[in-house]
């Protein structure tokens, strides 16, 4: 009997069923209001972005990924809002917050929740935001000097010493989204006219590249891996704004990761170092959905919703981060009818049938 058992479950961790990947979901909770959205996680599982708190004001938050709610107020700049974007594998935390004067100001937030936070300052105007911050700390966003908003490359210290990053020929705003350990940078500019995704000269010497379209007239760089794998959407020929996988030298071999069935619009938010890709998409009935993307374009698209337990009464709208464990964060709909930010934890079905053959051959026993 014992025999027959190993047998099954050998079978079973063969069979086709083992590929398969479900999801344990997490509500991240709030900082004791309604609302909450993920925005970043690490390789350490560390998750940021912002939550309300009771007085209804939205603050950056460090989340607390087991879901038991000791998440922790990154507070501000002297003001009352602020949100976190990003957080690397050394627990730095950038986004933007409110000074005491109520500007928006990008921000190096002090982990601990203890206030120590570091305005990242401006191009000598009075706006700023960061987006992204890599595992050397190198922070990008955007920062207004007079009267156009240019990609930056802030300066960690807060001593001002930020790089304007340009635009594109005949352009006059930009945006930084993304920077990886490379220190490459992607984003997007405007042109002479419309919106295109760019690969940032670095230097800030302008060497900037038009990452194109589907064909359309334009397009948006939100996330780049450490391979050089650059993700966002594009338009395409009918008009309609397609998740992309983008050619990083500007040739314009770009791969649309398109939608849903029935679906029009979709948008890749993060690429991990594994090529694994996540965003949202629209669904025959138009609605939003959280996705992982097929990189290769093949249309093998995956609802996210499809892959957690129904039973949960959870709507998962919108995927907006995927470390390299292959964990997602995002933002969805809870069984309350609240917004929150959510966590995804992949569980092989290979180790559910293990579990299961266990039982089964300890019962024989």
């Amino acid at each position: 009997m014992k025999v027959k058992v190993l047998v099954i479950l050998v079978l079973l961790l063969i069979s086709p069923v083992s590929a398969e990947t479900v999801y344990n979901l997490i509500d991240l909770g709030t900082l004791g209001g309604s609302d909450s959205i993920a925005y970043s996680i690490s390789n350490n599982g560390q998750v940021v972005g912002w939550a309300k708190n009771p007085a209804g004001y939205e603050r950056s938050v460090l989340f607390d990924p087991t879901g038991r709610g000791n998440n922790i107020d990154l507070g501000t700049l002297g003001g009352f809002d602020s949100h976190a974007s990003s957080i690397n594998n050394n627990g730095q935390i950038v986004g933007g917050a409110a000074s005491a004067a109520r500007v928006p100001r990008a921000t190096l937030f002090d982990p601990t929740g203890g206030g120590k936070n570091i305005d990242l300052g401006t191009l000598g105007g009075s706006d700023s935001d960061s987006y992204s911050i890599n595992d050397n700390g190198q922070i990008v966003g955007w920062a207004l000097p007079a009267a156009v908003d240019p990609a930056v490359l802030f300066d960690p210290t807060g001593r001002g010493n930020n790089i304007d990053l340009g635009t594109l020929p005949g352009g006059r705003d930009s945006c930084a989204l993304s920077i990886n350990d490379n220190g490459q940078i992607v984003g997007w500019a405007h042109p002479a006219a419309g919106e295109r995704a760019v690969l940032f000269d670095p230097t800030g010497k302008g060497n900037n590249i038009d990452l194109g379209t589907l064909g359309g007239f334009n397009s948006f760089a939100s996330s780049i891996n450490n391979k050089g794998q650059i993700v966002g959407h594009a338009w395409n020929t009918a008009g309609l704004a397609r998740a992309t996988l983008f050619d990083a030298t500007g040739r314009g071999n770009n791969i649309d990761l398109g939608t849903l069935p029935g679906g029009f619009d979709s948008h890749a938010s993060s690429i991990n170092n594994n090529g694994q890709i996540v965003g949202y998409a629209q669904n025959a009935t138009g609605n939003w959905r959280a996705i992982l993307f097929d990189s290769t374009g093949g249309g093998a698209n995956i609802d996210l919703n499809t892959l957690i337990d129904p039973t949960l009464g959870w709507f998962l709208d919108s995927a907006y981060s995927i470390n390299d464990n292959g964990w997602i964060v995002g933002y969805g709909i809870n069984p309350n009818g609240y917004g929150h930010a959510f966590l995804l934890t992949p569980e092989p079905a290979t180790l559910l049938l293990l579990g299961l053959g266990a039982v089964i051959l300890r019962r024989k026993r």
